[in-house]
C-alpha cells in the first residue's frame, strides 16, 4: 500500500509537469495568436468560466473519488446514478448562462464583446463535468495513469488546435476567435473522456439499471461535495472583492489609477503565478493522498492514516522548501527565466516564507475532506476570506499601497493552515 501511494503520486507529479509545460507553450502559442486585445477578452471572461465549472462539476470528483474509495457500494453504480442528474443540472446552468449573459456582458464587464464568448461557456460545461466524474472514479480506484494520460492528450489537442484552428478565426473576427479559444475545450475534454473510457473494465457491462436514481447515494455524495464547492464558491467571492476593496481604499488614501492597476499586475501576474509553481507538485500528493486515506480510515486504521499524513506533508515540505529558499535569495533568476523581468523582487522575498505553509495546505484540506470533515474545511476557508479581506481594507487605508494585498494573503495562508492542522490532529485523536 506504501508503495501504491509513492507510485501514484510520482504518476501525478510527472504527469503534472508535463501538463503545466504543454500549458505554457499553449498560453504563449494563445498570446501571440490573439495579441493583448484577445487575451483582455479572454480574461474578462475567465472569472465566469472558473465560477460556472465550479458549479457544474458541483465538488463530485471529490465526492466519488472517496465514495469509490471506500468500497461501501458497486463503484459502477456509485459513477452512473449521478450522471442523469449532473446532465440535467449541467442544462439548467446552460440556460442561465444564456439568460444571464446579456446582463453579465453589459452591466458587470462593460463590453458588449464578450457576449458570445460567454455563451460559448455554457456549451462546455456538460463535457467538463463528465470528465471530471470519471476522473474522480479513476482517483477512487488509486489508477493514476488513465487521469495522467488524459490530461496529457487533452492538453496536446488544445495545443494542435490553438496553433491550427484559432488563426484562422480570427479572419472573422477577435470575437470569433475568443469563441473559438472556449470552445476548444469541447473538444479536448471530448477526447480526454474517450481516452479514460479506454481504460474502463472490459468485462464490465453497464444496463439501463445502473443510471437509476439512488437516494442514499446522492445524499452522501452531496455531504462531501456541497461543502467542498461552498469552500470554492467562498474564494472565488473573495477574489472578486479583492480589488473591488482594493481599489475604493487606494483611491481613498490618495493613490491614482495608474499606479495601482500597474502593481496588482505585478503581483498578480508575477508574484504569485512564480510561487505557485511548486503547487502542482503537492495537488498530485493530494490527488494520490484522498482515496487512500478514505479507505483506511473508514476502517478504523489510523495509524496507517496518521503514517500516510506525515509523509504526504513531508513530501510536500521537500518540494516546497528548496523553491522557497530559491524565491527568498534569488528571485531574479526564476523571474527572469520564466516571465523575462525583475519586476516583484520585494515583494516575492517577503511572502515568499509563508508559502511553505501554503505548499502543506493541499493535502491538509484532502484530510479533512477524506475523514467526512469537508464542511470544517469549508468553514476555516471562509473565516480566512473574512479575515483577510478585513486585513485587507484596514492595512491599505494606513498608506501602505500594495503591502496590504500582500500582508492580507499572508494573514489568510496562516489562518487557514493553522486551522487545518489543529483540527486534522483532533479529529484523528478523537477517532482514536
Amino acid at each position: 500500500m506504501k508503495s501504491k501511494f509513492i507510485q501514484s503520486t510520482i504518476i501525478l507529479i510527472i504527469g503534472g509537469f508535463i501538463t503545466k509545460i504543454l500549458g505554457m507553450i499553449i498560453k504563449i502559442a494563445l498570446t501571440r495568436s490573439v495579441k493583448a486585445e484577445g487575451i483582455g477578452l479572454y480574461m474578462l471572461i475567465l472569472p465566469t468560466f472558473n465560477l460556472f465549472i465550479t458549479l457544474s462539476t458541483l465538488g463530485l470528483p471529490t465526492a466519488i473519488s472517496k465514495l469509490v474509495s471506500e468500497r461501501r457500494k458497486s463503484s459502477k453504480k456509485i459513477v452512473l446514478s449521478i450522471v442523469p442528474i449532473v446532465i440535467g443540472f449541467n442544462i439548467l446552468l446552460m440556460i442561465l448562462l444564456f439568460l444571464i449573459s446579456p446582463l453579465i456582458s453589459k452591466y458587470l464587464l462593460n463590453n458588449q464583446n464578450t457576449y458570445y464568448p460567454l455563451l460559448s461557456i455554457g456549451l462546455t460545461l456538460p463535457f467538463i463535468c463528465i470528465s471530471s466524474i470519471i476522473k474522480g472514479y479513476y482517483f477512487g480506484k488509486e489508477k493514476m495513469f488513465p487521469h495522467t494520460l488524459s490530461n496529457i492528450v487533452e492538453q496536446s489537442v488544445r495545443l494542435f488546435l490553438t496553433i491550427f484552428y484559432i488563426p484562422n478565426l480570427l479572419k472573422y473576427g477577435i470575437n470569433t476567435a475568443i469563441c473559438g479559444v472556449v470552445l476548444i475545450n469541447i473538444a479536448s475534454e471530448f477526447i480526454s473522456i474517450l481516452t479514460l473510457l479506454l481504460f474502463l473494465p472490459k468485462k464490465e457491462v453497464i444496463t439501463k439499471n445502473d443510471f437509476k436514481y439512488d437516494k442514499e447515494i446522492l445524499k452522501d455524495m452531496l455531504n462531501i461535495s456541497i461543502p467542498t464547492t461552498s469552500s470554492r464558491l467562498i474564494g472565488s467571492l473573495s477574489y472578486f472583492l479583492e480589488p473591488i476593496i482594493l481599489t475604493y481604499c487606494l483611491l481613498k488614501v490618495g493613490y491614482d489609477n495608474n499606479y495601482i492597476t500597474f502593481e496588482y499586475g505585478i503581483i498578480n501576474g508575477y508574484v504569485y503565478p512564480l510561487l505557485l509553481l511548486p503547487s502542482f507538485f503537492t495537488l498530485a500528493i493530494s490527488n494520490a493522498l484522498l482515496p487512500v486515506i478514505s479507505n483506511n480510515y473508514i476502517n478504523k486504521r489510523y495509524n496507517y492514516v496518521n503514517n500516510k499524513i506525515k509523509q504526504a506533508i513531508k513530501f510536500s515540505l521537500m518540494i516546497g522548501i528548496p523553491f522557497t529558499l530559491i524565491f527568498m535569495f534569488i528571485p531574479q533568476i526564476p523571474l527572469n527565466l520564466i516571465y523575462d523581468t525583475n519586476l516583484g523582487l520585494n515583494y516575492i522575498k517577503v511572502i515568499a516564507p509563508f508559502f511553505i505553509l501554503h505548499y502543506i495546505q493541499s493535502p491538509l484540506t484532502v484530510v479533512l475532506q477524506a475523514i467526512n470533515k469537508a464542511g470544517c474545511a469549508m468553514r476555516g476557508t471562509l473565516y480566512a476570506n473574512i479575515i483577510r479581506l478585513i486585513v485587507l481594507f484596514v492595512v491599505t487605508m494606513m498608506h501602505t499601497g500594495l503591502w496590504g494585498l500582500i500582508i492580507s494573503s499572508i494573514a489568510n495562508i496562516v489562518f487557514v493552515t493553522i486551522h487545518h492542522i489543529y483540527y486534522v490532529r483532533k479529529f484523528l485523536k478523537e477517532a482514536k
